[in-house]
């Protein structure tokens, strides 16, 4: 069954993580929901390398935080944060490559 992350997720949302980082927060709705994305192992270092069209050596990290039934991708910004070309000062608009991603889940 093919389901949309944002029919899992309640939030999904980008952010700087100081200056020269990113940092991608998916929170799920409920434990069962991030449990089998979790354990399908679908938010990986291929499908953000694919999304964000960078190397896996721009990843700083992928991790799942149980308390909060989240996931967290941190990269390295292609610009740092308020240098001359970048147009995100925030890094608030960097999610959207995730909205529209499906998974099949049973």
């Amino acid at each position: 069954m093919r389901t949309n992350l944002t029919d899992l997720a309640n939030v999904i949302r980008s952010k700087n993580s100081g200056p020269y980082e990113l940092t991608l927060d998916i929170i799920f709705n409920d434990y069962e929901g991030f449990e089998r994305v979790k354990q399908g192992g679908f938010i990986n270092q291929d499908l953000i390398c694919s999304l964000y069209n960078i190397t896996p050596d721009q990843i700083v990290g992928i991790i799942a935080y149980e308390p909060a039934k989240a996931i967290k991708a941190t990269i390295k910004r292609p610009i740092c944060s308020g240098d001359l070309g970048d147009t995100d000062v925030y890094g608030a608009q960097q999610h959207a490559p995730l909205l529209g991603l499906e998974f099949d889940i049973s």
